[in-house]
């Protein structure tokens, strides 16, 4: 049996001819010592068939199909030409060997050319790819080099540029500098407190908040200028008249020292410092909240955008925390303490980072490992159906968070939770009906158009309608009338059938009413109008109805 190589360059698809195996045998040793001599390894090999690529835009393209295992026309084409067909029962005699198995499963299936992989068709193969230039006279060395690397590059960027809005690296240096800015404002207010408090050290105990403290120090500046007339001003920043006036008070009677204009300005400037720290660490949190609820919106929904950030970075990435087990996810952050246990035998933490969740908060000392467990497995569903899923949604999230709810009420009281099929199924169905939601918003102005223009067919048929009618005669008035007569027809006819005692004079009476009201269309239709009052009908009718009593 011959066997043939299917090459992948950056140049092109290459067939070669493996005829000489016998020269260096078929072990993969004396393969790899004769890979470096050309002239022996030249006559192992023979080149059969190249094909270039049209373009560096159809060779990424190929290079992408053929990373991911799927067979495209160009390729199959190539091996179709270069192979002979085998017939229908019998066994090729030929081969095709393949660095990819991926692939080979498929030409396999398509094309019926058998295919194999092995650490001899690989040995083969490096070969090739040393030697290439070699084999082909019109390629030279250095448009080889150009095309590897174009290709290299544009390969990188399409893998890098996947999708700019589900990147979670944002999220993992979002949440790097979140934790360091909390770290920072807080050494950096107990600097403030620290510094102020030698002229005025009653502050401290009035204000606990950090951020409050710094902008008092701004406002305040020197003691010894706040008066009462500074309270309206302290109320708008402390949001307290009661704490204001303490302010005030305690100013007034303050036993810190006086600094010097100097000292004063520095403060100042320290403090602005840690204002503007302190504002831009809530716009960063913001920013985290948006951007999780665009690369794990179940997750975030779970557990909250700050342990789920937590976890992701912790994981290296979200397709690394799908990956991820539940029982791993569990003591995810709880690393040495795991380590330590098994060292000395001792017992294994309960959680990681979860115990950030104030689900593990919220459960008794018995129940919280328990819980943790559970809430390991719900984000590990999260993350994965955030991860894997084409469209976001937080439905599966709400639900998740629902079933650990249920769980919480079960350790507590002891009531059921539901199953977790009905859950999922619930969760399905309304992901889908939200999505048809959606799709018939979008298609809701087309219709409106559509009815907007039969509207405008409408009016102007009507338009055209009314000079005409101007002309001749008008019936159009009397029509309501005439659907007015029509239901009492109706339900005249209705009558007889609940009473058919009387059936006889309310035939003959309405066999006379009908033929007055088609002398009535005629004369109304030539133009003549004999239109009674609706009083005097009315009469009419009343002694109609004596009469037949």
């Amino acid at each position: 049996m011959s066997l043939y190589l299917l090459f992948e360059s950056a140049s092109g698809y290459s067939i070669f001819q493996a005829h000489g195996i016998d020269e260096i045998g078929q072990n993969t040793e004396a393969v790899r010592n004769s890979v470096l001599d050309l002239t022996r390894f030249g006559k192992v090999v023979k080149l059969v068939a190249f094909k270039p690529f049209a373009s560096a835009l159809d060779a990424l393209n190929q290079c992408n199909a053929v990373s991911e295992g799927i067979l495209t026309e160009e390729l199959r084409n190539f091996l179709e030409s270069s192979f002979p067909r085998t017939k229908e029962g019998k066994k090729a005699k030929y081969s095709l060997g393949l660095a990819e198995p991926k692939i080979g499963s498929q030409i396999s299936e398509v094309t019926k050319i058998p295919c194999q992989s092995n650490e001899f068709v690989l040995e083969l193969l490096r070969g090739i790819r040393l030697h290439f230039d070699r084999f082909i006279d019109s390629l030279k060395p250095y448009d080889l080099e150009k095309a590897q690397l174009g290709l290299g590059h544009s390969y990188s960027r399409a893998k890098v540029k996947f999708n700019v809005n589900r990147v979670d690296n944002m999220v993992i240096q979002a949440i790097f500098l979140l934790d360091t800015l909390d770290k920072d404002i807080n050494s950096f207010s107990m600097r403030v407190r620290e510094w102020y408090s030698w002229h005025f050290p009653e502050l401290v105990k009035i204000v606990n908040d950090n951020y409050l403290y710094a902008k008092i120090a701004k406002f305040v500046e020197n003691k010894s200028n706040l008066t009462d007339e500074h309270i309206p001003a302290l109320a708008d920043i402390l949001g307290d008249d009661d704490k204001a006036k303490e302010v005030v008070e305690a100013a007034k009677a303050s036993m810190g020292q006086d600094l010097s204009p100097i000292d004063l300005i520095n403060v100042q400037q320290f403090a602005q410092r840690v204002m503007d720290l302190s504002e831009y660490r809530r716009k960063l949190y913001d920013y985290l909240v948006q951007k999780m609820n665009d690369i794990a919106p179940n997750l975030a929904t779970l557990i909250g955008e700050v342990v789920g950030a937590r976890l992701i970075s912790h994981a290296g990435s979200l397709s690394n925390l799908a990956k991820c087990p539940s029982s791993t996810l569990q003591i995810l952050g709880a690393e040495k303490a795991l380590f330590r246990a098994l060292k000395t035998r001792g017992n294994t933490p309960k959680y990681g980072l979860i115990f950030h969740s104030s689900f593990i908060g919220r459960a008794s000392t018995r129940n919280k490992g328990r819980l943790a467990r559970y809430l390991a497995n719900k984000c590990s569903i999260a993350s994965r159906i955030d991860c894997f899923s084409e469209s976001s949604t937080t439905v599966f999230g709400q639900k998740l968070r629902e079933q650990v709810e249920e769980r919480l009420d079960f350790y507590d009281k002891g009531v059921a939770p539901r199953k977790n099929v009905d859950v999922m199924k619930a969760a399905i169905e309304s992901a889908s009906n939200k999505e048809d939601d959606q799709m018939d918003v979008d298609e809701k102005p087309s219709d409106s158009a559509k009815k907007s223009k039969k509207k405008k067919s409408k009016t102007e048929n009507n338009g055209a309608a009314e000079p005409a009618a101007e002309d001749g005669p008008r019936v159009a008035p009397p029509q309501p009338e005439i659907e007015k007569k029509k239901k009492k027809k109706h339900k005249l006819s209705e009558e007889p059938e609940s009473e058919p005692a009387s059936a006889k004079t309310n035939g003959a009476d309405l066999e006379s009413e009908r033929k007055k009201k088609k002398k009535k269309q005629h004369e109304e239709a030539d133009g003549v109008k004999d239109v009674q009052p609706t009083s005097e009908k009315k009469k009419k009718k009343k002694s109609k109805s004596k009469d037949d009593e």
